[in-house]
């Protein structure tokens, strides 16, 4: 059995091209720098986030940690989102590694404003430990994007204070296809971005780590202590630059089934969808009936050759991706409906 699988764009397959360019790829050893295809990468990720210098890691989760462990020292303590991905999806990681606190910002949009910034930022007293990192997310975990304006003040707030600012940029492409501007101009909000090649960019493996050449110089070391340096890694890179050269250009695709996703599952009776929160390629939605069976729709779904998950008791999320076409998004809609009228 085929399955359309919306559990996210992390499981997209690699596309024929990248297949290809893998068997093919130039290779040498990464760790001591002399894979081709890695560097080409590397450039290209540095050139297209405006940023000096770039790093292949092998996830994103790894890339932000080791973004925390090059901006901070432990002890300190670094301004996130509750509800962020850094903070509710990476098992307490900058804890583990960085040896760091969290100051959290709690607000309903789970954006980080300038005033959360210059409230959150510790004094310098002895009893309190130094904030040094503020973390921006965009894509944020929930589907929705940050206007530019909004992380343009945030991070002139934190330099204000000569805090750095790491962005979380795993959907990073997805965010400026969204805001209509270029990778760059969500990048220049930040000292170091990660973003993905392995979600909605269609790579098998791997995320970039931008910043200044010195932050990468470190990023380095800190990439070695956690296991992640890789290599005849050229063989992921391939497909990376194939990601960054082919794919960004059709992640509007992705979003537009999205929209169209929403729209069609907002039809049904007792389907509740926030289309004003479908801003990428995520689509969240509710389930109201109080005989609803979480565990038995998600098993409805399988066996119906859709793969799902669910996020809270009567929650779920869709993720549209180049594995998931518009007649897919036919078929998701029609069992959904054939099981509400069981």
């Amino acid at each position: 059995m085929r399955y359309i699988d919306l559990r996210s764009d992390t499981v997209t397959k690699p596309t024929p091209e990248m297949r290809h360019a893998m068997s093919v790829a130039e290779v040498g050893d990464d760790v001591y720098g002399d894979d081709a295809t890695v560097n080409r990468l590397e450039l290209l990720a540095a050139a297209m986030t405006g940023k000096e210098a770039a790093m292949l890691v092998p996830s994103g989760t790894i890339g932000n940690q080791i973004a925390i462990m090059t901006h901070t020292k432990r002890g300190d303590e670094i301004i996130a989102g509750v509800n962020s991905h850094i903070v509710h999806y990476e098992a307490g990681a900058p804890a583990i590694l960085s040896g760091v606190n969290y100051a959290l910002v709690n607000n309903l949009d789970n954006r980080i404003y300038a005033d959360d910034v210059e409230r959150l930022i510790r004094p310098d007293n002895v009893h309190f430990p130094r904030t040094s990192l503020l973390c921006l997310e965009n894509a944020q975990t929930d589907g929705s994007v940050v206007p530019l304006d909004v992380m343009r003040a945030s991070y002139a707030m934190a330099k204000k204070h000569n805090v750095q600012t790491h962005l979380d940029g795993a959907r990073l492409f997805n965010a400026a296809v969204a805001l209509d501007v270029d990778a760059r101009d969500v990048a220049d909000c930040c000292d170091s971005v990660m973003f993905c090649i392995s979600k909605g960019l269609c790579s098998p493996i791997g995320s970039m780590l931008c910043g200044t050449s010195e932050f990468i110089r470190r990023a380095r070391y800190n990439r070695k202590i956690l296991g992640g340096g890789m290599r005849q890694a050229g063989i992921l890179a391939a497909c990376g630059i194939i990601s960054l050269e082919k794919m960004v250009s059709r992640l509007h695709e992705d979003h537009e089934n999205a929209k169209y996703l929403a729209n069609e599952l907002n039809k049904l009776h007792g389907i509740k969808v926030n289309l004003e929160k479908v801003q990428i390629n995520m689509v969240f939605f509710e389930i109201e009936s109080p005989t609803f069976d979480a565990k038995h729709f998600v098993s409805y779904m399988y066996d119906n050759g859709v793969k799902m998950t669910g996020i809270r008791v009567n929650e779920f999320r869709f993720v549209t991706n180049n594995d998931v076409k518009k007649q897919d998004i036919d078929y998701v809609v029609t069992i959904i409906k054939n099981y509400l009228e069981l």
